[in-house]
């Protein structure tokens, strides 16, 4: 029986934290991947290789009529396009031998500034469009929750209980931005940690002023892993919770300011953990990943889809800042050449790539370095050699 159990337990583990995660990984890249790929056909380039995943080919197919090599690589946990002319994945030109004419016609590197930096741009595109089209079919098939943003209960010894909140209370604006919803407050407390909250609110028809801190507490996330998260102590009142159904151009509208709301609070999050305001241990790797991953596959099909829509926007975002090896890099160069008239030397254009090269493998070690503390394995070894 115990033998049964356990391998009961290792088979629900791989299936929600192995292999949903891979199938999600699979969908955003082949996104990204296929954004690159479009615009590059549409713009004469010819692409040899369209890889899911790294390593050595696990299978694959040749399209006759592109010329292009699809295949499933060994390493699935992220994939390319290779374009002709170039050295390897990352668009390095090949200088192996001099090119025809037919075949400039053709290469990547031989187009002009602004069709390369439209194929570059496409990949990250790609996964915006697909995060906000996502979000849409979402609001119109299964609605979307809005809450009022009235008060449904006062946690004991929080701060909104020292504050003087009861249950009841409409909340009108927090540090002068007007709330409409309670997700309104949750996304405001969130970003403002450790700063004084001026809260306005409607109590009986009256209008009060009042000033609460929200304290840090570490809790479980929405996929279940652990965070730091300032909290003010209300709870939403369930009563004022309605499903809102949107047709096609208010589920976009919504889809839109939902994606923007998301954007920027990333932005703010990263300027926090800059300026020390916010806990660099927040920042996540692929183990953090993948447990997300499981903890929306046992959450049901719409939060797969929810997290899916969520990961496929951090590709594109995170793919679009200015670091070499990053799609944002190319596109820094190809702005650079606009401006200069001409690229930049082959020179420095090596050593840019070297630098983001060991910049992006350092933000991924210590990423990961938070995942392994992070997992509850690492209290048991701590404890085995303190």
């Amino acid at each position: 029986m115990e033998l049964s159990a356990l391998l009961h337990t290792v088979l629900h583990g791989v299936w929600y934290y192995v292999v949903i995660f891979l199938l999600i990984l699979t969908v955003v890249v082949f996104i990204h991947e296929a954004g690159h790929f479009m615009v590059a056909r549409w713009n004469g380039v010819k692409v040899d290789v369209f890889s899911i995943g790294f390593g050595p080919e696990v299978w694959g197919w040749t399209d006759v009529k592109t010329g292009t090599r699809w295949r499933l690589s060994l390493i699935p946990l992220g994939g390319y396009v290779k374009f002709f002319g170039d050295a390897d994945a990352s668009s390095t030109i090949s200088d192996e031998r001099a090119m025809t004419e037919e075949e400039k016609a053709v290469a990547f590197q031989h187009k002009r500034v602004g069709q390369r930096a439209a194929v570059v741009f496409a990949g990250p595109a790609a996964n915006f469009v697909f995060a906000i089209l996502g979000l849409a079919v979402m609001f119109m098939v299964l609605g979307q929750p809005v809450t009022q943003p009235v008060v449904g209960s006062v946690h004991p010894g929080t701060a909104a209980e020292a504050a003087g909140m009861v249950a009841g209370d409409r909340i009108l604006a927090i540090n002068g931005q007007p709330v409409t919803r309670f997700q309104d407050i949750q996304r405001i407390v969130r970003l403002d940690i450790e700063h004084p909250l001026e809260i306005s609110l409607d109590r009986a028809g009256q209008r009060i002023e009042l000033t609460a801190t929200p304290r840090v507490i570490q809790r479980k996330g929405m996929f279940g892993d652990m965070e730091k998260v300032p909290v003010l102590g209300i709870s939403n009142d369930p009563a004022s919770t309605t499903i809102v159904r949107h047709g096609p151009v208010s589920a976009l509208g919504e889809s839109l300011h939902e994606t923007e709301s998301m954007v920027r609070s990333t932005f703010i999050g990263i300027g926090q953990m800059i300026n020390g305001t916010r806990d660099t241990d927040e920042l996540g790797g692929p183990i953090r990943i993948a447990k997300g991953a499981g903890e929306a596959a046992q959450l049901g099909v719409s939060s797969v889809v929810f997290y899916t829509i969520l990961l496929s926007l951090n590709l594109g975002l995170i793919n679009l800042f200015p670091i070499p090896v990053l799609d944002g890099g190319h596109l820094l160069f190809y702005g650079i050449e606009a401006i200069l008239g001409r690229p930049l030397g082959e020179r420095v254009q090596e050593y840019g790539f070297r630098i983001g090269l060991f910049l992006v493998l350092a933000l991924m070690v210590f990423a990961t370095r938070n995942d392994i503390v992070a997992l509850p394995i690492w209290d048991v070894v701590k404890r085995l050699f303190s």
